[in-house]
């Protein structure tokens, strides 16, 4: 009887619209109360999910990320996107693709890409004469790209749940992250090669390398994360409190263009988007707990295992799975309530921890462009001004191309584990 309250009360909130966070902190305690469990529980999981080392990269690397977009990041990434791509047929999509695997290393979040390239690219191309729904599209599907090149905010929460190294599984989303982002790019030039979209002139060497020294201290953020990590040196959030004052010296003393005054306003509205975070965290402990105590993960690893333990079957069932679920759960939540059932039920058939993390995290980035609670959608749909049914259409090619993808990195273990590998040499 409790289940059921819990699952029907959990079910009301996505239904109605609460915010996740608050759905799963009131489908908790509706349980609590109904199963004569004391709510001195609530604040104690809460307390207990949030009081990890790990997490403390989340609001490092956030505050490193707002503080690169205060300092004039975007548009320098994007002249040296166009300067290196934009002369392939559709040479605005192509740099609005590029603009996001370089822009992932550095914010981290899927959001935070979809609104700072979407804010510049949606109306440029646009103006270019691209159509609106396919610039919106474009936008939202390269933006998946950034939590899987590092620094990676759902592969934090990933480390805290399994204890699996930070470090490493930055590295595991490196090579899936790039071969995401050069899929997309093909799907691009067919779409322009069909369309007949525009090319754009080469602009020659002294652009690509001016460009490139432009946007060079922004771009060797990513280095210095990945190189502090690969040696060894630095934890990853040690990691974080570099990176984020790496980027108060390049925004105010190299580009320029980060007032100090700014920084206060900016420090302030990371720490709010890192509670925001750290609260879906509080609460998704509490409701994991609850379905852990009643077993659930064990009766979901029995039922599968149950129907078959093929190896490659077991991966099939759990994406689609976890498509379903992405698509109406945001991926945070969905992290911490599936990753440790899923887990023991990959475990159970062999696959590796660290391979299994990357391809749960590619899958539910997904879910960031599918109806009905793409997160990236929404955002690139209110900038392009437009509903979301032509936006979700002109999707379809870019979905098609990220489910290849995910199906390659989730029967090939060498694509996320061969570079964190050399970790251990």
């Amino acid at each position: 009887m409790s289940l059921a309250i819990l699952g029907i009360t959990f079910l009301v909130g996505l239904v109605i619209g609460l915010p996740v966070a608050v759905t799963l902190g009131v489908s908790s305690i509706a349980y609590l109360l109904s199963a004569g469990i004391p709510l001195v529980v609530v604040p104690q999981k809460m307390f207990a999910g949030m009081d990890s080392f790990v997490l403390l990269c989340i609001p490092g690397f956030i505050m490193a990320g707002n503080l690169m977009n205060g300092g004039g990041i975007t548009a320098r990434i994007i002249r040296f996107a166009q300067a290196l791509v934009g002369w392939i047929r559709g040479g605005l999509a192509q740099t609005n693709v590029a603009s996001s695997m370089l822009f992932g290393g550095i914010s981290g979040t899927a959001v935070a890409d979809a609104a700072s390239i979407g804010g510049m690219m949606i109306p440029g191309m646009k103006k270019a004469g691209y159509p609106a729904d396919f610039s919106a599209a474009v936008t939202a599907a390269s933006s998946t790209v950034g939590p899987i090149i590092p620094p990676s905010v759902p592969m934090i929460i990933v480390g805290s749940l399994s204890g699996i190294s930070v470090g490493k599984m930055f590295i595991a989303g490196a090579v899936p992250g790039i071969l995401l982002g050069l899929a997309m790019m093909v799907t691009t030039y067919i779409i322009a090669v069909r369309r007949n979209f525009p090319r754009q002139a080469w602009q020659g060497w002294r652009e690509l390398v001016s460009s490139f020294l432009g946007a060079f201290w922004a771009l060797a953020m990513t280095a210095l994360i990945v190189g502090g990590m690969l040696s060894g040196y630095v934890t990853p959030t040690e990691t974080a409190v570099v990176a984020s004052i790496y980027a108060v010296i390049i925004g105010a003393f190299v580009y320029r263009e980060l007032p100090l005054s700014r920084v206060p306003g900016i420090m302030v509205d990371s720490a709010v988007g890192s509670a925001g975070i750290l609260c879906l965290v509080g609460t998704a402990n509490v409701f994991g707990w609850i379905l852990v105590s009643e077993q659930i993960p064990q009766m979901i690893a029995d039922s599968v295992l149950s129907l078959t333990d093929n190896k490659f079957m077991v991966i099939l069932l759990i994406n689609i799975v976890l498509l379903l679920v992405g698509m109406f759960m945001e991926t945070i939540a969905a992290l911490i309530i599936l990753f440790v059932p899923l887990l023991t039920l990959a475990q159970g058939v062999g696959i590796e921890p660290l391979h299994f993390a990357v391809f749960m995290v590619l899958n539910l980035m997904i879910g960031l462009t599918t109806p009905p609670v793409g997160i990236c959608m929404f955002v690139c749909a209110n900038i392009a001004r437009l509903p979301l049914g032509p936006v979700i259409r002109a999707l379809v090619p870019y979905l098609a191309t990220n489910l290849i993808v995910l199906l390659l990195v989730s029967y090939i273990p060498a694509i996320s584990t061969w570079l964190p590998s050399l970790m251990d040499k």
